[in-house]
């Protein structure tokens, strides 16, 4: 049986796609993240096993046993929805997902899914490229593991266009004070959203050198 890699979309269930809400409809179990939408979860129908894997504050839920997880449910010839927020491929992990059943032997297809990098500016009133404007968008992770190397932020300043910063709460300050290190000007632009595409959509809008001392809420 394969099992389904699938993109939850930024939250609003109505930007789920088509063949991800085929998918839910007919799953045996639905294998999800945290930051799954309620609206997505209500459309799950009833009957349909629920596996919470999200990565909380105190729930340490680690890659390796999710991998493993879907390795194992997907061998019991279970109909598995792996369903994750955004796109599966953009910071979802997905990848590591796809290479553990890919070396399990486990039939598996990627859904793609909106991510919130395009979704949330979009929802904020942000093009992430303007004529004239930006005629590109840069996507990074704020959050890093331990051992991984520090986004090199100064050079990122001198790509011009939009950056996208996806988690990147807890170090928003460092980041804008690199940014600004690396040639951006003080007063750029900065908008964070915060349960974009949702109901609790808020967004939050400074300058960059303000981004520091702004309120801004973690998903």
């Amino acid at each position: 049986m394969t099992v389904f890699l699938v993109g939850a979309g930024p939250g609003d269930p109505e930007l789920l796609t088509l063949k991800a809400a085929r998918l839910l409809a007919s799953a045996d179990v639905v294998v999800h993240d945290a930051l799954v939408g309620d609206g997505v979860l209500a459309m799950i129908p009833d009957g349909t096993e629920l596996i919470d894997v999200g990565k909380r504050p105190g729930r340490p839920v680690t890659q390796e046993l999710i991998s493993t997880l879907l390795v194992q449910l997907g061998r019991a010839g279970r109909r598995v929805v792996r369903l994750k927020g955004g796109d599966p491929f953009v910071f979802g992990r997905g990848g590591e997902e796809a290479a553990a059943l890919r070396d399990a032997g486990v039939a598996f297809e990627v859904v793609p899914g909106i991510s919130s990098a395009v979704a949330a500016p979009a929802a904020a009133g942000v093009p992430v490229t303007h004529r004239g404007v930006a005629a590109a968008f840069t996507v990074v992770t704020g959050h890093r593991q331990a051992g991984e190397p520090d986004v090199d932020w100064r050079s990122l300043a001198a790509v011009g266009g939009t950056i996208v910063v996806l988690m990147g709460v807890a170090q928003r300050g460092a980041i804008a004070a690199e940014l600004i290190a690396g040639g951006l000007d003080t007063a750029t632009p900065v908008a964070a959203v915060h349960s974009a595409t949702t109901d609790g959509q808020v967004t939050a809008r400074c300058r960059l050198d303000e981004l520091a001392t702004t309120e801004v809420r973690s998903p």
